[in-house]
């Protein structure tokens, strides 16, 4: 075990990473006050440096082998393998972070990239893992389902227009293509809550450290995408109306910290575009703040869906745009005490 680092509660089972089980909290509570001061682990207030961890999207859609849009990575099993790291860091530097901030996808059925959102000149919904463009929406291969307009509160005509709208601003912005995912992260739904694992860690965090877990909910809204926690995919409608906002409470609360790392799902989508948004705030307002976010490289795996769709090389090549703006590449295997340029 390395300097400055706290053993690994006999509790954690590793083998048990990417199962679905109920958290007992009872007993983690009692636990968590006899690690307290059995290790000297002063609260949260006292820490001189202040710590954030960003748990993007550990969500058990996108961690449980089976579930609807789990991460496997190149190795077939990476959410799973990522989590077990992630735990174990979380774990090994309790007394080291600050504060944890897992944010949540948070879906309704009627959402611009459910399948039930669109149909052909058939009847038929898209098929999931499909992309819907610009030039198939204005030649009206793909259009709006008129049965959702009821949803949507909006007038079926306009929801059309947005639609045209929606795809050429994607295309136009060089995102990736609107993108028809399975139903996914429903919000009441197994799929949206945390890990048990990671929920396990995060409140035995939170009880040790007197430092309540800050939950972040993104992707609610029915008429874009929100890959980034910080700024949904699209803001405005045909007739330039907001139609969604920058998360700006949320972007200066993380800037706000001594020290930000950064780990979850999925290394290509909503973690890559996260760290995008922030390091382009970081870039408008003063570069040099890149170089306190930290990127657990080996806890977030890309989406990778065998024989469909491959992003590792855009994963890392983002990775790559991100270390030479500043920003620092680490493993989760390091004690946070010993990050570059930490003074703890």
């Amino acid at each position: 075990m390395m300097a400055n680092q706290l053993p690994i509660p006999a509790f954690f089972n590793p083998q048990t990473v990417g199962e679905i089980w109920r958290v007992p909290y009872l007993d983690r509570a009692a636990a968590a006050e006899t690690w307290a001061k059995e290790h000297q682990i002063k609260p949260a207030t006292t820490d001189r440096c202040r710590v954030c961890l960003l748990v993007v999207d550990v969500q058990n859609t996108f961690c449980i082998p089976e579930f609807e849009l789990f991460v496997g990575g190149q190795s077939g099993l990476g959410a799973v393998e990522d989590n077990r790291r992630l735990c174990e860091f979380i774990y090994r530097n309790l007394g080291t972070i600050t504060t944890i901030t897992p944010t949540m996808d948070t879906h309704k059925a009627v959402q611009i990239f459910h399948p039930v959102f669109w149909v052909n000149g058939a009847g038929e919904h898209p098929q999931p893992a499909s992309n819907i463009s610009f030039a198939e929406v204005a030649q009206g291969l793909w259009r709006v389902n008129p049965a959702i307009a009821f949803s949507t509160k909006r007038d079926y005509e306009d929801l059309q227009q947005y639609a045209r709208h929606y795809t050429a601003q994607l295309s136009q912005a060089g995102k990736y293509p609107l993108t028809i995912w399975p139903y996914h992260a429903m919000l009441g739904g197994i799929g949206h809550a945390l890990v048990p694992a990671v929920e396990e860690a995060l409140f035995f965090h939170n009880l040790v450290r007197h430092s309540q877990t800050h939950f972040e909910i993104k992707g609610d809204n029915p008429l874009t995408e929100n890959y980034s926690a910080l700024r949904p995919e699209v803001l405005d409608d045909a007739h330039g109306q907001p139609i969604a906002q920058e998360n700006t409470r949320f972007l200066q609360k993380l800037l706000a910290f001594d020290a930000l790392i950064i780990a979850g799902q999925a290394k290509s989508h909503c973690l890559a575009w996260t760290v995008d948004d922030l390091l382009s705030e970081i870039l408008r307002h003063d570069p040099a703040l890149a170089k306190k976010v930290y990127l657990l490289e080996d806890c977030t795996s890309p989406v990778v869906i065998p024989g469909v769709v491959d992003f590792t090389a855009q994963a890392d090549q983002a990775f790559d745009r991100f270390a030479a703006a500043g920003m620092q590449l680490v493993s989760s295997t390091m004690a946070i005490a010993d990050f570059p340029g930490l003074n703890l």
